[in-house]
Protein backbone atom coordinates (compact mmCIF):
# COMPACT_ATOMS: atom_id res chain seq x y z
CA UNK A 1 0.00 0.00 0.00
CA UNK A 2 1.29 3.41 -0.56
CA UNK A 3 2.29 5.67 2.23
CA UNK A 4 -0.18 8.49 0.61
CA UNK A 5 -1.95 6.50 -1.91
CA UNK A 6 -4.67 3.61 -0.81
CA UNK A 7 -4.04 0.95 -3.15
CA UNK A 8 -5.82 -2.56 -3.36
CA UNK A 9 -5.65 -5.61 -5.77
CA UNK A 10 -9.12 -4.43 -6.69
CA UNK A 11 -8.46 -0.87 -6.84
CA UNK A 12 -4.80 -0.26 -7.78
CA UNK A 13 -2.86 3.27 -8.08
CA UNK A 14 -1.96 4.14 -11.94
CA UNK A 15 2.08 3.44 -12.31
CA UNK A 16 4.72 6.40 -12.06
CA UNK A 17 2.93 8.86 -9.71
CA UNK A 18 3.91 11.26 -7.37
CA UNK A 19 1.56 12.07 -4.29
CA UNK A 20 2.42 14.36 -1.26
CA UNK A 21 1.18 17.54 0.24
CA UNK A 22 0.83 21.26 -0.46
CA UNK A 23 -0.32 24.18 2.03
CA UNK A 24 -3.64 25.41 0.85
CA UNK A 25 -5.39 28.35 1.65
CA UNK A 26 -4.80 29.16 5.31
CA UNK A 27 -2.47 26.65 5.89
CA UNK A 28 -4.69 23.82 5.60
CA UNK A 29 -2.83 20.73 3.97
CA UNK A 30 -4.67 19.36 1.20
CA UNK A 31 -3.44 15.43 -0.40
CA UNK A 32 -2.69 15.77 -4.43
CA UNK A 33 -1.20 13.35 -6.56
CA UNK A 34 0.79 13.80 -10.45
CA UNK A 35 0.08 10.49 -13.02
CA UNK A 36 2.21 10.71 -15.63
CA UNK A 37 1.32 9.53 -18.80
CA UNK A 38 3.67 6.52 -20.54
CA UNK A 39 3.12 8.07 -23.58
CA UNK A 40 5.42 10.46 -24.98
CA UNK A 41 5.07 13.31 -26.08
CA UNK A 42 2.42 13.51 -23.59
CA UNK A 43 -0.61 15.76 -25.00
CA UNK A 44 -0.92 17.71 -21.91
CA UNK A 45 -2.19 17.59 -18.14
CA UNK A 46 -5.19 17.66 -17.14
CA UNK A 47 -6.56 19.07 -13.71
CA UNK A 48 -9.14 16.41 -12.15
CA UNK A 49 -11.29 18.41 -9.29
CA UNK A 50 -13.55 15.83 -7.22
CA UNK A 51 -17.16 16.28 -5.86
CA UNK A 52 -18.70 16.41 -2.36
CA UNK A 53 -17.00 13.59 -0.64
CA UNK A 54 -15.13 12.11 -2.77
CA UNK A 55 -11.14 11.37 -2.91
CA UNK A 56 -7.87 10.30 -5.39
CA UNK A 57 -9.00 6.91 -4.98
CA UNK A 58 -12.20 6.97 -6.49
CA UNK A 59 -10.80 8.24 -9.81
CA UNK A 60 -7.84 5.62 -10.37
CA UNK A 61 -9.60 3.92 -13.32
CA UNK A 62 -10.49 7.54 -14.90
CA UNK A 63 -7.20 8.24 -14.23
CA UNK A 64 -5.92 5.37 -16.32
CA UNK A 65 -7.75 5.74 -19.02
CA UNK A 66 -6.85 9.71 -19.42
CA UNK A 67 -3.24 8.01 -19.16
CA UNK A 68 -3.67 6.36 -21.78
CA UNK A 69 -4.79 9.14 -24.32
CA UNK A 70 -1.41 10.62 -23.45
CA UNK A 71 -2.35 12.90 -20.39
CA UNK A 72 -0.97 13.50 -17.42
CA UNK A 73 -3.15 13.84 -14.70
CA UNK A 74 -2.95 16.06 -11.19
CA UNK A 75 -5.56 16.13 -8.67
CA UNK A 76 -5.81 16.65 -5.63
CA UNK A 77 -8.56 16.18 -2.05
CA UNK A 78 -10.71 19.08 -1.70
CA UNK A 79 -10.31 20.54 1.87
CA UNK A 80 -12.27 18.69 4.77
CA UNK A 81 -12.63 15.50 2.69
CA UNK A 82 -10.28 12.53 1.35
CA UNK A 83 -7.03 12.77 2.72
CA UNK A 84 -7.01 16.49 3.43
CA UNK A 85 -7.04 18.55 6.86
CA UNK A 86 -10.85 18.74 8.23
CA UNK A 87 -11.99 22.17 8.76
CA UNK A 88 -13.79 21.23 11.98
CA UNK A 89 -13.46 19.06 15.34
CA UNK A 90 -16.18 16.58 14.47
CA UNK A 91 -14.26 14.89 11.40
CA UNK A 92 -17.56 13.48 9.55
CA UNK A 93 -18.96 17.27 9.12
CA UNK A 94 -18.77 18.00 5.20
CA UNK A 95 -17.82 22.10 5.76
CA UNK A 96 -16.00 25.34 4.65
CA UNK A 97 -16.29 28.46 5.69
CA UNK A 98 -16.15 30.43 2.43
CA UNK A 99 -16.32 28.76 -1.11
CA UNK A 100 -13.50 31.30 -2.28
CA UNK A 101 -11.40 28.67 -0.42
CA UNK A 102 -12.16 25.99 -2.57
CA UNK A 103 -10.75 28.65 -6.29
CA UNK A 104 -8.08 29.50 -3.63
CA UNK A 105 -7.09 25.85 -3.24
CA UNK A 106 -6.99 25.57 -6.23
CA UNK A 107 -5.05 28.59 -7.27
CA UNK A 108 -1.86 27.40 -4.90
CA UNK A 109 -2.04 23.69 -6.71
CA UNK A 110 -1.62 25.49 -10.19
CA UNK A 111 1.16 27.39 -8.77
CA UNK A 112 2.77 24.86 -6.66
CA UNK A 113 2.70 22.06 -7.99
CA UNK A 114 0.77 21.75 -12.28
CA UNK A 115 3.05 24.67 -13.21
CA UNK A 116 6.18 23.98 -12.07
CA UNK A 117 6.18 19.99 -12.45
CA UNK A 118 3.56 18.98 -14.88
CA UNK A 119 3.31 18.78 -18.89
CA UNK A 120 1.75 21.97 -21.01
CA UNK A 121 -1.29 22.69 -22.15
CA UNK A 122 -3.65 22.69 -18.87
CA UNK A 123 -7.03 21.09 -19.34
CA UNK A 124 -9.71 21.02 -16.37
CA UNK A 125 -11.98 17.90 -16.00
CA UNK A 126 -14.36 18.47 -13.01
CA UNK A 127 -17.41 16.36 -11.19
CA UNK A 128 -20.24 17.88 -9.10
CA UNK A 129 -18.99 20.31 -6.67
CA UNK A 130 -15.67 20.73 -8.51
CA UNK A 131 -17.58 21.71 -11.40
CA UNK A 132 -18.72 24.65 -9.94
CA UNK A 133 -15.46 25.19 -8.69
CA UNK A 134 -13.85 25.09 -12.11
CA UNK A 135 -17.10 27.55 -13.06
CA UNK A 136 -16.82 30.37 -10.33
CA UNK A 137 -12.54 30.24 -11.24
CA UNK A 138 -12.94 29.95 -14.55
CA UNK A 139 -13.14 33.80 -15.86
CA UNK A 140 -9.27 34.33 -13.85
CA UNK A 141 -8.14 30.96 -15.26
CA UNK A 142 -8.17 31.98 -19.12
CA UNK A 143 -4.42 32.42 -19.25
CA UNK A 144 -3.88 29.06 -17.57
CA UNK A 145 -6.41 26.61 -18.62
CA UNK A 146 -6.83 25.30 -22.30
CA UNK A 147 -9.98 23.68 -22.26
CA UNK A 148 -12.45 22.07 -19.74
CA UNK A 149 -15.38 19.20 -19.01
CA UNK A 150 -17.73 19.60 -16.09
CA UNK A 151 -19.68 16.88 -15.43
CA UNK A 152 -23.01 17.00 -13.37
CA UNK A 153 -21.79 20.73 -12.14
CA UNK A 154 -23.84 21.82 -9.10
CA UNK A 155 -25.52 24.89 -10.22
CA UNK A 156 -28.94 23.38 -8.10
CA UNK A 157 -30.17 20.89 -5.69
CA UNK A 158 -32.69 18.16 -6.75
CA UNK A 159 -33.75 14.87 -4.58
CA UNK A 160 -33.78 16.26 -0.88
CA UNK A 161 -36.49 15.96 1.67
CA UNK A 162 -37.19 19.66 1.14
CA UNK A 163 -37.23 22.01 -1.21
CA UNK A 164 -34.14 23.78 -2.65
CA UNK A 165 -35.53 27.14 -1.99
CA UNK A 166 -36.26 25.88 2.04
CA UNK A 167 -32.55 24.51 2.09
CA UNK A 168 -31.62 27.66 0.78
CA UNK A 169 -33.66 29.68 3.15
CA UNK A 170 -33.32 27.25 6.52
CA UNK A 171 -29.02 27.25 5.35
CA UNK A 172 -28.69 30.95 5.15
CA UNK A 173 -30.58 31.46 8.01
CA UNK A 174 -28.23 28.73 10.32
CA UNK A 175 -25.48 30.34 8.79
CA UNK A 176 -26.40 34.58 9.71
CA UNK A 177 -27.26 33.33 13.88
CA UNK A 178 -24.19 31.71 13.94
CA UNK A 179 -24.74 27.94 13.50
CA UNK A 180 -23.22 27.74 10.21
CA UNK A 181 -21.27 24.40 11.90
CA UNK A 182 -24.79 22.12 12.40
CA UNK A 183 -25.26 19.26 10.08
CA UNK A 184 -28.23 19.74 7.16
CA UNK A 185 -29.76 16.22 6.03
CA UNK A 186 -28.81 12.61 6.16
CA UNK A 187 -25.31 10.88 6.29
CA UNK A 188 -25.48 8.45 3.25
CA UNK A 189 -22.11 6.49 4.37
CA UNK A 190 -23.74 3.64 4.10
CA UNK A 191 -26.08 4.35 0.83
CA UNK A 192 -27.64 0.90 -0.36
CA UNK A 193 -26.98 0.37 -4.10
CA UNK A 194 -30.67 -0.27 -5.14
CA UNK A 195 -32.40 3.05 -5.52
CA UNK A 196 -29.00 5.77 -5.40
CA UNK A 197 -29.23 8.28 -7.42
CA UNK A 198 -25.61 7.80 -8.34
CA UNK A 199 -24.91 5.28 -10.81
CA UNK A 200 -26.30 2.26 -12.28
CA UNK A 201 -23.18 0.27 -12.34
CA UNK A 202 -23.39 -2.28 -9.48
CA UNK A 203 -19.49 -3.44 -9.77
CA UNK A 204 -18.03 -0.16 -9.80
CA UNK A 205 -20.34 1.21 -6.97
CA UNK A 206 -18.93 -1.85 -4.55
CA UNK A 207 -15.92 -0.90 -5.51
CA UNK A 208 -16.06 2.48 -4.26
CA UNK A 209 -18.09 1.12 -1.08
CA UNK A 210 -15.46 -0.90 -0.58
CA UNK A 211 -12.59 1.85 -0.32
CA UNK A 212 -15.05 4.00 1.93
CA UNK A 213 -15.39 1.12 4.45
CA UNK A 214 -11.63 0.04 4.52
CA UNK A 215 -10.61 3.98 4.93
CA UNK A 216 -13.85 5.80 6.70
CA UNK A 217 -11.05 8.36 7.68
CA UNK A 218 -11.89 9.52 3.90
CA UNK A 219 -15.49 10.22 3.81
CA UNK A 220 -17.65 13.01 5.60
CA UNK A 221 -21.04 12.93 6.60
CA UNK A 222 -23.84 15.29 5.62
CA UNK A 223 -23.18 18.97 4.36
CA UNK A 224 -23.23 21.71 7.42
CA UNK A 225 -25.32 24.67 7.11
CA UNK A 226 -22.40 27.13 5.89
CA UNK A 227 -21.33 24.75 3.20
CA UNK A 228 -25.00 24.43 1.48
CA UNK A 229 -25.07 28.39 1.73
CA UNK A 230 -21.88 28.97 0.45
CA UNK A 231 -22.58 26.39 -2.35
CA UNK A 232 -25.73 27.06 -3.19
CA UNK A 233 -24.99 30.97 -3.30
CA UNK A 234 -21.96 30.21 -5.29
CA UNK A 235 -24.01 28.54 -7.84
CA UNK A 236 -26.78 31.16 -8.60
CA UNK A 237 -23.83 33.59 -8.99
CA UNK A 238 -22.09 31.78 -11.79
CA UNK A 239 -25.37 30.72 -13.77
CA UNK A 240 -25.90 34.33 -14.24
CA UNK A 241 -25.48 35.94 -17.65
CA UNK A 242 -22.94 38.58 -16.61
CA UNK A 243 -20.49 35.69 -14.85
CA UNK A 244 -21.47 33.06 -17.95
CA UNK A 245 -19.95 35.90 -20.53
CA UNK A 246 -17.03 36.22 -18.77
CA UNK A 247 -15.96 32.85 -19.10
CA UNK A 248 -13.94 32.40 -21.94
CA UNK A 249 -12.66 28.94 -22.32
CA UNK A 250 -14.31 26.48 -24.42
CA UNK A 251 -15.99 23.80 -22.18
CA UNK A 252 -17.86 20.61 -22.64
CA UNK A 253 -20.61 20.49 -20.64
CA UNK A 254 -21.73 16.71 -19.19
CA UNK A 255 -25.51 16.55 -18.10
CA UNK A 256 -26.66 13.01 -17.45
CA UNK A 257 -30.42 12.99 -18.09
CA UNK A 258 -31.17 10.48 -14.93
CA UNK A 259 -29.24 12.79 -12.60
CA UNK A 260 -30.83 12.50 -8.74
CA UNK A 261 -28.46 15.12 -7.15
CA UNK A 262 -28.09 17.96 -9.71
CA UNK A 263 -31.89 18.69 -12.03
CA UNK A 264 -30.64 17.56 -15.15
CA UNK A 265 -33.19 21.16 -16.34
CA UNK A 266 -30.74 23.34 -14.30
CA UNK A 267 -27.47 22.07 -16.34
CA UNK A 268 -29.30 22.15 -19.80
CA UNK A 269 -30.05 26.08 -18.77
CA UNK A 270 -26.74 26.85 -17.58
CA UNK A 271 -25.80 25.61 -21.33
CA UNK A 272 -28.33 28.11 -22.76
CA UNK A 273 -26.66 30.82 -21.42
CA UNK A 274 -23.00 29.71 -21.94
CA UNK A 275 -21.37 30.98 -24.62
CA UNK A 276 -18.23 29.26 -24.14
CA UNK A 277 -20.25 25.55 -23.39
CA UNK A 278 -21.85 23.36 -24.99
CA UNK A 279 -24.05 20.67 -24.12
CA UNK A 280 -23.38 16.91 -23.88
CA UNK A 281 -26.62 14.69 -22.71
CA UNK A 282 -25.90 11.20 -21.40
CA UNK A 283 -29.24 9.60 -21.74
CA UNK A 284 -30.02 7.44 -19.26
CA UNK A 285 -26.66 8.07 -16.85
CA UNK A 286 -27.12 8.96 -12.99
CA UNK A 287 -24.94 11.80 -11.27
CA UNK A 288 -21.54 10.08 -11.26
CA UNK A 289 -21.31 9.99 -14.91
CA UNK A 290 -17.47 8.46 -14.25
CA UNK A 291 -18.40 5.92 -11.95
CA UNK A 292 -21.19 4.57 -14.61
CA UNK A 293 -21.50 2.02 -16.73
CA UNK A 294 -19.70 1.50 -19.50
CA UNK A 295 -22.44 2.03 -22.43
CA UNK A 296 -22.72 6.31 -20.78
CA UNK A 297 -19.29 6.38 -19.51
CA UNK A 298 -17.15 5.87 -22.45
CA UNK A 299 -19.45 8.79 -24.41
CA UNK A 300 -17.88 11.25 -22.09
CA UNK A 301 -14.33 9.90 -22.53
CA UNK A 302 -15.04 9.60 -26.09
CA UNK A 303 -15.59 13.30 -26.34
CA UNK A 304 -12.92 14.31 -23.77
CA UNK A 305 -10.43 12.94 -26.08
CA UNK A 306 -11.51 14.51 -28.85
CA UNK A 307 -11.61 17.95 -27.18
CA UNK A 308 -8.23 17.69 -25.03
CA UNK A 309 -5.66 18.21 -26.66
CA UNK A 310 -6.57 21.61 -28.50
CA UNK A 311 -8.53 20.36 -31.94
CA UNK A 312 -11.75 22.51 -32.98
CA UNK A 313 -14.89 22.64 -30.86
CA UNK A 314 -16.69 18.78 -30.47
CA UNK A 315 -20.06 18.42 -33.17
CA UNK A 316 -22.47 16.30 -33.27
CA UNK A 317 -22.58 15.80 -29.40
CA UNK A 318 -25.34 18.07 -28.19
CA UNK A 319 -27.82 15.21 -27.76
CA UNK A 320 -26.31 11.59 -26.89
CA UNK A 321 -29.12 8.83 -27.01
CA UNK A 322 -28.66 5.22 -26.31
Amino acid sequence: MDEILFSTPENPAPPNHRAGFFEGHGGVKLRYALFRSEISPARGTVVLLHGRNEFIEKYFETIRDLNAMGLWVATFDLRGQGGSDRLLKDPRKGHVRRFSEYERDLDLFLQKIVLPDARLPFFIIAHSTGALIALSAAPRLLNRIERMALAAPFVALTGQQLPEHWIRRLSAGFSITGFGQRSMGKDFGKRPFPGNPLTSDARRFARNTAISAARPDFIIGAPTARWLHETLKTASRVTQQAHLTRITIPTLIFAPMLDGVVPYLAQEALSRNFRAGQLVTITGARHEIFQERDVFRVQALAAIEAFMPGSEPVTGFSEVVV
